[in-house]
């Protein structure tokens, strides 16, 4: 069996040269693919924590409105007891 002629115009060598460098795209690409798949994942669980944490929140923002409301009833109440003093 005769060895491969490596002469520059000898098209099977090229075409080999071409397949060997779209096996190593092809190989690359899966490669990148399968980061890009493990990226998307920890990213989905991350957005999964953070809308966890923005439910939290809002239930937290809207106990303390409420409570805001509350102890300004009760500083209104207060202030007018105070009015009612200073004007007796």
């Amino acid at each position: 069996m005769a060895a491969p002629s490596l002469e520059p115009d000898d098209p099977l060598a090229d075409l080999e040269e071409r397949i060997r460098r779209a096996v190593d795209l092809v190989a690359r690409f899966r490669s990148e693919k399968e980061a890009a798949e493990r990226e998307r994942e920890a990213a989905g669980g991350e957005v999964a924590l953070l809308r966890g944490q923005v439910a939290r929140l809002t239930k937290e923002v809207e106990t303390l409105r409420a409570e805001r409301g509350t102890v300004r009833a009760r500083l209104e109440k207060l202030l007018d007891q105070l009015d009612a003093i200073g004007a007796g």
